[in-house]
């Protein structure tokens, strides 16, 4: 039996462990995906961290994966289109493609039928409760397999958590509508939501940890109108803010530096407790919503749009092996940009 190496997780808090396994086989409706790159998410950090309870294990980590077509289960041959979303739901071998954190859904309970599939009650995500990237080879639903044009797997990555993520909490905040736009926590998901609404004329104004001189010089650099701490005033109220800092304590200031009428989305799977805050700063209809998983709605209309733009994503690369290295980086917050995983 053939063999591939990957990083697998094996208890809470413990370093991930590099080892030889067996190559994976793709079941019906699935595909075989040769990783070409693998980003490294904050979702990760969550998992590996016990911070998201009951992971499949052993586990490989990583939803951000880009990759080849290698080898396709029963039921996967031509570009058919699915009846039910109108997508592509057929692959072809050699195909580039891109591999999300939803995984699969179920097509038939009360929200995937109502065309909320990213609340499906049986819902499987890539890295969490299926294997996913930090490996040479992986298995995926070819439905949740998005085709990429892309050539540079390594810049192409991010955009399947931290652009897609980014994109739907942009959405839910009103799209291109509020022009005065607040991003906290500017890593891998702002730093390329930036760039889409810089594109559309959006005012940015970009809220870092309380003296990150480097990552609000990143943000200056892409397009920030205003750049301070997340424990700074905004020169004037915000139409939306978007938080992407997994810190409950920034709800309540976030609520205070919105206009009446605005809105703060979390784009996060994970934020610690919001502390309790006076009702002053969410009354005159201002709203506080979250952004759970994303859909292949989603996926094809951001990653069509991501060209256009364009955007460039800012990447720092690790080898496979050195996936214990990227993450402690990305938690100690000593990065700009997106982290990627090369086999």
């Amino acid at each position: 039996m053939s063999e591939m190496r990957a990083m697998r997780l094996h208890a809470a808090n413990q370093p991930l462990r590099l080892e030889r396994v067996p190559m994976p086989e793709p079941g019906p409706g699935e595909v075989r995906v040769r990783v070409l790159a693998c980003g490294v998410c904050r979702t990760d950090l969550h998992v590996v961290d016990g911070e998201l309870e009951h992971p499949r294990l052993p586990l490989v980590p990583g939803h951000e994966i880009v990759g080849e077509v290698d080898a396709l289960g029963e039921g996967v041959s031509g570009l058919e289109t699915g009846p039910e979303t109108g997508l592509e739901t057929g692959l072809e071998r050699g195909q580039r493609v891109g591999v999300p954190w939803l995984g699969w859904t179920c097509g038939v309970c009360e929200p995937c039928r109502a065309g909320r599939e990213n609340l499906c009650e049986r819902a499987e995500f890539t890295g969490y409760t299926r294997d996913g990237g930090y490996a040479e080879y992986c298995v995926a639903d070819a439905r949740y397999c998005f085709a990429l044009g892309v050539e540079d797997a390594r810049a192409a990555a991010p955009l399947l958590c931290a652009g897609l993520i980014g994109y739907r909490t942009w959405r839910l905040a009103g799209g291109d509508e509020p022009r005065r736009l607040g991003l906290y926590g500017f890593g891998a998901a702002a730093h390329i939501l930036a760039q889409l609404a810089h594109s559309r004329g959006q005012i940015l104004y970009a809220f870092t940890r309380p003296g990150d001189r480097e990552a609000q010089a990143f943000a200056r650099r892409l397009g920030a109108a205003w750049v301070g701490g997340s424990d700074e005033v905004p020169p004037e109220p915000l139409d939306a803010a978007l938080l992407f800092a997994p810190v409950g304590e920034l709800v309540p200031i976030a609520l205070s530096h919105v206009r009446p009428g605005g809105t703060v989305v979390s784009g996060g799977i994970h934020m610690s407790d919001i502390p309790s805050f006076p009702y002053r700063l969410l009354w005159q209809e201002r709203s506080v919503r979250s952004v759970a998983n994303l859909t292949r709605r989603d996926g094809e209309e951001f990653l069509a749009l991501a060209p256009q733009v364009p955007i460039r994503t800012e990447t720092v690369a690790y080898p496979l092996e050195d996936a214990n290295r990227a993450l402690d980086d990305l938690r100690a917050g000593r990065l700009s940009g997106a982290v990627v995983l090369v086999p």
